[in-house]
């Protein structure tokens, strides 16, 4: 289940789709209110979403690097299939020298773990400070509505699992060639991953964004798993606005392929790469 690939700068990207995510169309959320909500939840027109899961395998002067691990056995058949698509690439776990997580999520981090132990036995595991003080603070764990503690989970999980491995992040580059780039609003430390390139630049946005149809064209529309709507909001036009400005390449946990974001009379428009 291997998906696109391009060579970006020194690095070769390889899209590993890990499975499709469903649920309803009324995980749509809107900061104008909830007339803008329905209006969002008509415009989309399906009773339900379904998503791309994805995970990116990078090679180049870092060796093996992964950005977000999937979900491993964690959710089911339907899911995990990014496992099978490294080895389709001839990447065994061992290989994986980093994974650069672009946050503390069941879909992007599950992937790391074999049990309770790591999936990939020799990987640095690079992940934003703030997430990290964020889904290991008890009184957020605590505030949090038993359903949406997840994160928390998770994070729990890998530091017990990695330990001394996880490699706490801020700004700026983080392997040669590669810069955390700051998107928060669906975590508080939610971040992407700028790869440079003579020709070519490429962001992986995580989930900056979840439909490549429909949020480019209003960015005030997200989904009820961002914690900060409106800081999300905000980003995810400055993320827009940044990728059509500088010509980059984008692609995400959950868009389809690589794109090119275009501005368009209200809002942008994301076209394939």
């Amino acid at each position: 289940m291997s998906g696109h690939s391009l060579h970006i700068g020194q690095y070769g990207v390889t899209l590993l789709l890990d499975g499709l995510f469903e649920a309803p169309a009324d995980v749509l959320i809107h900061v104008d209110g909830e007339a803008a909500r329905q209006q969002a939840i008509a415009t989309w027109g399906k009773p339900t979403l379904q998503v791309d899961v994805n995970c990116f395998l990078l090679r180049g002067p870092a060796g093996a690097v992964l950005v977000d691990a999937g979900t491993g056995t964690s959710w089911g058949p339907k899911y995990g299939h990014a496992r099978s698509a490294l080895h389709e690439a001839g990447v065994s776990p061992e290989k994986i020298q980093s994974v650069l997580l672009t946050h503390i999520h069941g879909d992007h981090a599950l992937g790391l773990f074999d049990g309770d132990k790591p999936y990939f036995p020799h990987a640095d595991i690079f992940v934003s400070d703030r997430d990290i003080a964020f889904f290991t603070d008890p009184v957020a764990r605590e505030a949090m509505p038993e359903a949406r503690r997840g994160g928390f989970k998770v994070a729990e999980q890998l530091r017990r699992v990695y330990g001394s491995r996880i490699k706490r992040i801020g700004e700026g580059e983080v392997l040669p060639g590669i810069e955390a780039h700051p998107l928060p609003g669906h975590t508080p430390g939610h971040t992407g991953y700028l790869l440079h390139g003579d020709d070519n630049s490429l962001l992986i946005w995580g989930d900056a964004l979840h439909l490549g149809d429909l949020q480019p064209g209003d960015p005030k529309i997200g989904l009820v798993y961002d914690l900060d709507p409106e800081l999300a909001v905000r980003t995810r036009r400055a993320a827009l606005d940044a990728a059509a400005r500088e010509g980059w390449i984008v692609a995400g946990g959950h868009i389809t392929g690589f794109g090119r974001v275009e501005r368009e009379l209200k809002g942008y428009k994301i076209l394939p790469a």
